[in-house]
């Protein structure tokens, strides 16, 4: 592909899949030999950015970033500003993910990214991947009728605010069904009725009777069966598409400028972390990829709850589905969407980030490995193909054992970039209420955290009291109304405190809507699953399916 540069093609990080388009990779979204597409190239940032993008709006500056990993050739430019401009014009601020300060003593701020159509951050990727597969299947379509017309089933999995914003992010777009599946009695009340209330045809809502890791791994199942896939054109929303990583990496820039045009921020002399509260590494791997884009962050600090795979590996540099069994896995609430479950996921307060193993971690581990074992490589295709190799032989033990190691090499690398903190039940409650109260903040009406954000905030108080006089940027995830339970848990002593003030007025009467939802049984399996989708899509290409 001439009209592309290498950070506009893209490979499996398995090593099955080389040179494809931006176009492919996202329709796709989970490559043929199970792995996950990544860019054959970071690009490094062009000469005078720090100047000539300081003072670009969000939109601008996601048009400069995007136009790095998609070529003209592929969306030209005007239509690339199109897609951008409707993805964020949906966003109830003008700045799209203001950055706010929670205490200026301490230089800890807030990301907030909870400003989009279903207040969570995972609409500033879900609205751009609905308009980008728009986009390509308008294009695909031209001049075609009825079984002629390419048509997407994009299938998705959700611990909570995954499937909601993919909802809004694909609701009645045309040649494009989607089905997302959540696990039954596993996310919050405001996450489900969010889902589920949404009536339009081409939605699917699909409750399973097991976790969220089970949903995950019905997607991909789905996506490696050979008999949907000749009948389905199946696309993805989790993070396992690129797409959704890209559109996250626009607010690391954007939180960047803002504290400079604030006077807060010199990035002369001041250094800056960005902390991530993380289950399936999706986020904090966009900000993986500004940081070596070429942003300057010192580090990026990955915020677990208590199913801290990811804090572990970064202690050991063992990788190991750690389970939780009994009344040591029973510290969440039911009502905000936590359930203990016998494959051993640890309940907690921040149930978005309740998982056994992360996604999106595959894609690090490639970038380690190219790294490590690709210095005594010959050639570039040559290190891509030993990281391929080693990806496949650590994701084959993690399935077979259970977990694999590596050697202190690859750690090292790892830890070249990250920081890892783990954070409990008990200080997430903390955080939420001192925040409120004022502790950490210079607002006298305190800061109503969400749980997941709060675990980012504990996060930041640590990383601040390791690195003095360091900015630290916390990303808030989600509004606070949609795990209202532990918040209220967190501030029912504060006789100030009254929930419905912070309620947003969308949320009103949601959960009493009507609402369409088919109950999944795990015990029919990838057969039973597979028949729901096809008859479902084909109603609905029939147009007969009912209201």
């Amino acid at each position: 592909m001439a009209s592309h540069t290498a950070s506009q093609r893209y490979l499996s990080t398995r090593g099955g899949s080389y040179s494809l388009s931006f176009e492919e990779v996202i329709l796709k979204g989970l490559a043929s030999d199970n792995g996950l597409f990544i860019p054959e190239e970071i690009p490094p940032l062009p000469q005078n950015w720090q100047s000539d993008w300081l003072n670009l709006s969000f939109e601008e500056l996601a048009f400069q970033i995007f136009s790095l990993y998609i070529s003209p050739a592929e969306i030209p430019p005007a239509a690339l500003k199109d897609i951008i401009h409707r993805s964020y014009s949906t966003f109830r601020v003008p700045n799209v993910t203001p950055t706010v300060t929670l205490d200026g003593d301490r230089k800890i701020h807030l990301l907030e990214l909870f400003h989009g159509p279903t207040f969570a951050f995972k609409d500033v990727a879900l609205q751009a991947l609905g308009n980008f597969f728009e986009f390509f299947l308008v294009k695909r379509n031209k001049g075609k009728t009825g079984k002629d017309r390419e048509h997407l089933t994009v299938i998705g999995a959700t611990s909570g605010d995954t499937g909601s914003a993919a909802i809004y992010g694909l609701r009645s777009k045309k040649d494009v069904s989607v089905f997302i599946m959540y696990p039954t009695g596993k996310v919050s009340p405001v996450q489900e009725a969010q889902m589920t209330t949404v009536t339009d045809e081409n939605v699917h809502c699909l409750s399973v009777d097991g976790t969220f890791d089970d949903c995950q791994d019905f997607v991909k199942a789905l996506f490696a069966d050979p008999s949907i896939n000749k009948t389905q054109r199946l696309g993805a929303v989790n993070s396992i598409n690129w797409a959704r990583i890209l559109a996250q990496i626009t607010y690391y820039f954007a939180s960047y400028f803002s504290l400079i045009r604030s006077g807060t921020f010199n990035p002369a002399i001041d250094k800056i972390r960005f902390v991530v509260p993380t289950g399936n590494f999706g986020d904090i791997l966009a900000g993986y990829f500004a940081k070596r884009m070429g942003l300057p962050v010192s580090k990026l600090v990955i915020a677990t709850n208590e199913n801290d795979i990811l804090y572990r590996f970064w202690q050991t540099g063992a990788y190991e589905k750690h389970t939780t069994h009994g009344t040591a896995a029973e510290e969440g609430l039911v009502e905000d969407g936590a359930k203990a479950h016998p494959e051993g996921v640890k309940e907690t307060l921040s149930p978005a980030m309740d998982i056994l193993v992360s996604s999106n971690f595959e894609r690090l581990l490639w970038f380690l490995a190219y790294e490590v074992y690709g210095s005594d490589a010959t050639n570039v295709q040559e290190k891509r193909q030993v990281a391929g190799f080693k990806v496949k032989e650590w994701q084959t033990s993690l399935k077979t054992k259970g977990g694999f190691s590596v050697e202190e090499k690859v750690l090292n690398a790892a830890k070249a970039h990250f920081v890892p903190e783990r954070v409990s039940n008990v200080e997430t409650v903390t955080t939420i209420r001192d925040a409120y109260r004022g502790r950490n903040t210079s607002d006298s009406k305190g800061y109503i955290l969400d749980p997941h954000s709060a675990v980012g905030v504990a996060a930041a108080l640590r990383s601040a009291k390791a690195a003095p006089n360091v900015h630290n940027v916390a990303l808030a995830t989600a509004h606070p109304a949609k795990f209202s339970h532990a918040v209220e848990l967190a501030l029912r002593e504060d006789k100030g405190f009254l929930f419905k003030d912070v309620l947003p007025p969308q949320f009103v009467g949601l959960e009493d809507l009507p609402r369409r939802c088919t109950s999944v049984q795990k015990r029919n399996g990838l057969d039973g699953l597979r028949k729901i989708i096809v008859e479902e899509v084909e109603r609905e290409r029939n147009g007969a399916h009912p209201n």
